[in-house]
């Protein structure tokens, strides 16, 4: 499915396409996954600005990097499976 990677800023998240679900990445500036998620269509902005600074979780980064997926389900399964191959700091272990 489609990629895109943007900044992680207000205006950068503002680019985000909301069409399908999506599992996406909080990079740090050398490209290291901080923290892995995933957001419901129609949510995709919304969900990572939760992760801006003064956001309700935030999470350090410096690019957003996403992925579009056909459904929910198939974007939760990726995401587990991005969790257990990285462990991503910011990631509860275990989930």
């Amino acid at each position: 499915m489609a990629k895109k990677t943007v900044p992680f800023t207000p205006k950068g998240i503002a680019k985000l396409p909301k069409d399908k679900p999506v599992v996406y990445k909080v990079l740090t500036g050398g490209g290291t996954n901080n923290y892995t998620g995933v957001a419901q269509r129609g949510r995709p902005q919304r969900r990572v600005s939760d992760h801006l600074p003064g956001g309700s979780d935030p999470v350090p980064g410096k690019r957003v990097q996403i992925e579009q997926m056909p459904s929910i389900k198939e974007a939760k399964a990726k995401e587990g499976r991005i969790i257990s191959r990285t462990k991503p700091p910011y990631n509860k272990q275990g989930k």
